[in-house]
């Protein structure tokens, strides 16, 4: 694919996949603008040719294009709304990361007063994808701001995925994280179960993935499960945690029975004291099995 006609762009955040796009775009001729709260972050990208911004407000004056990657919706209307509200007339935000559907209206309202223009980009992938331009990125909002935007989403993303307006990128993000939390509970339970009854594991994967009940995801984790090893994640559990009860969330205010989460909810929440919040998302393999089973992982 040919690069886009080189433009001027600024990231704010610049954690796991924030700082991935970041490099992405650089690597495809674009000038880009970083700022983190961390500034030492910056440096990796600084390196590859990324001009660092000491302020959310000075780093979005650089460009009329603003890329959040935020930690949470809080977050992210406090860097716009306070801290970089002053320099947001004229530019085009698209906001990435993991928020409530209701802060997402809420930003395209927002932004709007202040004479920006709003589109939700989530993205399913990581920092692999991220870095390949192999993101699913899904787009909430108006059409006229998604033909400004495209020339840059699809150096993440070939074919961004259009799905209607604010708020529905969003929602649709929300689902495809709980049936990450979902399939990765389900499958380490199954794992644990087969494991505890003396069964082979790779006789339970033969059967399994020659079923309708495979998923790649759990090829993807198993040896992560198998070694008790979750280090280097791309997607770390407290995040997962945090978008499974944004999910929650959202799926009550449509009028969804969600009870059938809470104890998936209740399993997350002990990650935090387990030490697990940020290492690979299937370490929660090391919460559902007996006592001494996670004594040995």
């Amino acid at each position: 694919m040919e690069a886009a006609t080189p433009k001027t762009i600024t990231v704010l955040g610049t954690g796991l996949l924030g700082a991935a796009i970041a490099e992405r775009l650089i690597s495809r001729g674009h000038a880009v603008t970083v700022w983190n709260r961390s500034q030492e972050r910056l440096a990796p990208l600084v390196a590859l040719g990324a001009q660092p911004a000491p302020t959310p407000q000075q780093a979005v004056a650089a460009s009329k294009l603003v890329i959040t990657v935020l930690s949470d919706g809080p977050t992210t209307q406090a860097v716009l709304l306070e801290q970089a509200a002053d320099a947001l007339a004229g530019r085009l935000v698209l906001q990435v990361a993991t928020i409530a559907p209701s802060e997402s209206v809420g930003l395209e309202r927002d932004l709007a007063v202040l004479g920006a223009a709003f589109l939700e980009t989530p993205v399913l992938g990581s920092r692999p994808e991220a870095l390949q331009g192999n993101l699913q990125v899904m787009v909430g909002g108006e059409a006229t701001a998604l033909e400004r935007a495209l020339p840059v989403l699809r150096e993440l993303d070939p074919a961004p995925k259009p799905l209607g307006p604010v708020g529905a990128a969003t929602h649709t993000k929300l689902a495809l994280n709980q049936l990450i939390a979902s399939l990765t509970h389900s499958f380490s339970l199954a794992l644990h179960g087969v494991q505890a009854a003396g069964v082979e594991v790779e006789a339970f994967m033969a059967i399994l993935r020659a079923s309708a009940l495979h998923a790649p995801t759990f090829d993807k984790k198993l040896a992560k499960e198998l070694a008790g090893d979750y280090s280097n994640p791309n997607f770390p559990t407290a995040h997962l945690r945090k978008d499974l009860n944004l999910f929650v969330e959202a799926a009550r205010a449509q009028g969804l029975d969600v009870q059938g989460l809470s104890g998936l909810q209740s399993l997350l929440q002990r990650a935090t004291a387990a030490g697990l919040d940020g290492l690979d998302y299937s370490a929660l393999h090391a919460l559902t099995g007996a006592p001494q089973l996670e004594a040995e992982v």
